[in-house]
């Protein structure tokens, strides 16, 4: 058999054999669910996924009952998705096992415009080019979550229906509807209006909602996810179709992903977490959830992972070294649903290696910025902050006063301690670290074996 043979054959088994996982883990689940008497709406409230619904009685029948064809929106901003897509993807995986039909939309004409929510500043402009190459690559890693196969899921583009209106018309069809009173009342426009708010950026509650509008009427859509800060944009969408077409339809918002502190997560000292491995490899991605604070892990394992409440409960009293175990647990799993099973293991036995004493050669590295400096020495703080090990100074500064890093082996002791920049030179150092009850770590989400860039 030829080595070309060999590889095909061989991912032909590794997908077969992911289907067959796939297969039992919706099976076992919807045991569990059956022995239990819950519903999966029950279950999303349990993970504590909901945030708003328009008409919970009608969502449970919808949801429980396999009735709804539910879309969630994507503007392909850039050429991956990012963590904060994550929730979206779990629960799209999450109710197209218990038989609902989902929707990916891939906002190829919305992206033209750019949603002002949860933003300062205008977003940049794409090229269509650009939007294109980024739709692209959306396709390819939405499909580790969702079966497209056999018409059980869709995929389709607002480009399809947005780009091809005529101006006029959408004023005349659409303009009616909407109250310009409502929608500088919407959160995502009072909070920009300072700053100033384009006439550009306006538009975009309008073309949110045809969306929907275009979507219950081609795909029989009864049913829109997005996140809390959408939606007064989720009830433009149903009231346009109520208005036009005298039918309900039906909105619920999915709770945030955000920290202890009330910050979004997904973000490091050197940018987003990326679902696509050439921008934030399976390792970095294990390590960082594997990093969380330890007020945010069991919320993390209930919201994202699928594992059975009845097992995550039980984590409710664990606590100390019993917290890292879980941190363990939730970063092989999420790594594993993003990554497949085979990127996970290795991800965890490279991060065990480095705690261990392994071969730095197997070690991420990174480059310390020759700015990092200061007459060719870097102290502690900006160390352990420079390598991602804190998000803030104040944090690397308690940090290393708990005893909670090493350099090389050796704990850091004092926030005052200088690394001259020739420790960089060559293979680099190696910066680990630990919790306070001294259970390691590991590396940061950024590697763990750096050096100095000049």
């Amino acid at each position: 058999m030829s080595h070309a043979s060999q590889n095909v054959l061989a991912q032909i088994l590794s997908y077969m054999a992911n289907a067959d996982n796939e297969l039992r883990e919706q099976a076992a689940i919807k045991k569990k669910r059956e022995e239990t008497k819950m519903t999966l709406y029950d279950e999303l409230v349990a993970r504590g996924l909901i945030a708003q619904v328009t008409d919970e009685a009608l969502i449970k029948d919808l949801i429980n009952n396999g009735k709804a064809t539910f879309y969630i929106g994507f503007d392909p901003t850039a050429d991956s998705l990012h963590v904060g897509h994550f929730m979206a993807l779990c629960l799209m995986k999450r109710l197209q096992m218990a038989g609902n039909k989902p929707i990916a939309l891939i906002g190829g004409g919305t992206a033209m415009i750019g949603d002002p929510s949860g933003r300062t500043d205008m977003r940049k402009m794409l090229t269509p080019e650009q939007i294109q190459h980024n739709v692209d690559c959306f396709k390819k890693q939405m499909a580790r979550f969702i079966d497209f196969s056999d018409d059980k899921a869709l995929l389709v583009n607002n480009a399809d229906w947005l780009l091809n209106l005529n101006y006029v018309e959408l004023l005349r069809e659409v303009g009616a509807c909407f109250s310009v009173n409502n929608m500088l009342r919407a959160e995502c426009y009072k909070q920009r209006m300072e700053k100033g708010l384009s006439f550009l950026e306006f538009n975009y509650m309008i073309m949110q909602s045809y969306d929907f509008y275009m979507l219950y009427q081609k795909y029989g859509c009864n049913l829109q996810f997005g996140g809390d800060d959408q939606w007064s944009n989720m009830l433009g969408g149903t009231e346009l179709i109520r208005r036009k077409l005298d039918k309900d339809a039906s909105a619920m918002t999915i709770t945030l992903l955000l920290n202890s502190e009330g910050k979004k997560m997904g973000k490091t000292a050197s940018g987003a977490v990326w679902l696509d491995p050439d921008k934030t490899s399976p390792y970095d991605f294990y390590q960082y959830w594997r990093n969380v604070d330890d007020a945010d892990v069991l919320k993390c394992i209930r919201m994202l992972t699928f594992l059975p409440l009845e097992e995550i409960d039980k984590m409710d009293s664990w606590e100390g070294a019993q917290l890292n175990k879980a941190k363990e647990i939730l970063a092989y799993e999420l790594t594993k649903l993003v990554h497949g099973e085979e990127e996970a293991k290795k991800a965890e036995a490279t991060a065990k290696a480095i705690f261990t004493g392994g071969d730095a050669a197997n070690m991420p590295t990174a480059k310390l910025e020759a700015d990092s400096f200061t007459d060719d020495e870097i102290d502690a703080i900006n160390l352990v902050f420079g390598a991602g090990l804190a998000t803030t100074k104040s944090e690397a500064r308690r940090t290393i006063q708990q005893g909670g890093v090493s350099v090389d082996g050796e704990k850091v002791a004092d926030i005052a301690a200088k690394f001259p920049k020739s420790m960089f030179e060559g293979d680099g150092v190696v910066v680990k670290k630990y919790t306070l009850s001294y259970s390691p770590l590991y590396s940061p989400c950024h590697p763990s074996c750096y050096s100095a860039d000049n």
